[in-house]
C-alpha cells in the first residue's frame, strides 16, 4: 500500500496548507468511515470545478487546487488523495473514458478516485462536484459516481494509479485557461479487443 499512502509531486500533502486542512478533517470525524465521508464532502462541495463556475488558474497540484479553490476533476482527485493519504488512509487515482458529447466522438477522460476501506476493500468516489444531473456520493459499499458509463466506447478504466497519468498532467500544464484546458481535454485510445 506504501505509493498509495506516499506524498509525491502532485499529491504533495507535506504541503503546510494540506496538512493543515486534513487535521481539521480527521479532529471532526468519528471514525475512518467519517473521514472519508468528510474529506470527499470537502473536495466535492468547497472546490469548484473549473468548468461549471469558469474559474482558472489551471491547477495540478493538490495544494494549488486547495490554494486557488478550483481544478478540474482530475486536479480535484489529486486533493481528495492528498488528505486521505495525508490521514494514512489508502488512497489512488482512477479514470473513465466518457463522450464529451451526447453519445459519441470525441471522448475524454474522467479522473475520479478510489479508497482503501477496511470493511469494503477498495471503493470508487468521484468528488468532481455536483450539479443538476451529477449527484455523486459516499454511500459505501454502493458507487455513486458523477457519470455512468453509457456507450460502447466509454469505460471505466479498471486501473487505481498511485500518479496521475501523464497525459492528464501533459494537458493540465500545457493550457493556461480552463478554456483552453475544454478544448484539450486528454484521452486514450481504446485496446483493441481480441477477435474470437
Amino acid at each position: 500500500m506504501r505509493p498509495y499512502l506516499s506524498s509525491s509531486k502532485y499529491i504533495d500533502f507535506d504541503n503546510p496548507e494540506v496538512l493543515s486542512v486534513a487535521r481539521r478533517l480527521k479532529a471532526s470525524a468519528g471514525s475512518e468511515s467519517d473521514l472519508v465521508r468528510l474529506c470527499f464532502e470537502f473536495v466535492r462541495d468547497e472546490i469548484e470545478h473549473s468548468v461549471d463556475f469558469k474559474r482558472n488558474p489551471v491547477t495540478c497540484k493538490a495544494s494549488d487546487v486547495l490554494r486557488f479553490r478550483t481544478g478540474y476533476c482530475y486536479a480535484k482527485s489529486h486533493l481528495l488523495a492528498a488528505l486521505l493519504r495525508a490521514n494514512g488512509v489508502p488512497a489512488g487515482l482512477c479514470y473513465q473514458r466518457l463522450s464529451t458529447g451526447s453519445s459519441s466522438a470525441p471522448y475524454c477522460l474522467h479522473g475520479l478516485n478510489a479508497v482503501y476501506l477496511k470493511e469494503h476493500g477498495w471503493y470508487r468516489l468521484d468528488a468532481r462536484g455536483n450539479k443538476p444531473g451529477v449527484d455523486a456520493r459516499f454511500t459505501p459499499p454502493r458507487e455513486a459516481l458523477a457519470f455512468s458509463i453509457n456507450e460502447p466506447q466509454e469505460r471505466d478504466l479498471p486501473e487505481i494509479w498511485a500518479e496521475p497519468l501523464p497525459v492528464v498532467v501533459e494537458v493540465l500544464a500545457r493550457y493556461d485557461t480552463f478554456d483552453q484546458v475544454l478544448a484539450n481535454l486528454p484521452d486514450v485510445e481504446l485496446a483493441e479487443l481480441p477477435v474470437k
